[in-house]
């Protein structure tokens, strides 16, 4: 256990550094290392699921219950 009692505190270097990003009106979602691959990634599942959900109501319009046969 000794690790987790001298271990460094870095909580001040990353305070600084969020602080420093806010304050040029960069957005939380923006500032950290990995922020582009987690938008990336939602971006694709939300508009993914959007134009999923866009085609099966439209299929459903035009009278075909299923996905991808023309019954």
């Amino acid at each position: 256990m000794p690790g987790f009692i001298n271990a460094p505190n870095h909580v001040p270097e990353k305070q600084r550094y969020y602080q420093q990003a806010f304050k040029n009106h960069t957005r939380l979602w923006k500032i950290g290392p990995r922020s582009g691959v987690i938008i990336t990634t939602f971006n694709i599942a939300m508009w993914g699921t959007f134009g999923a959900s866009m085609y099966a109501m439209t299929r459903k319009v035009l009278g075909y219950n299923t996905w991808f046969q023309e019954e």
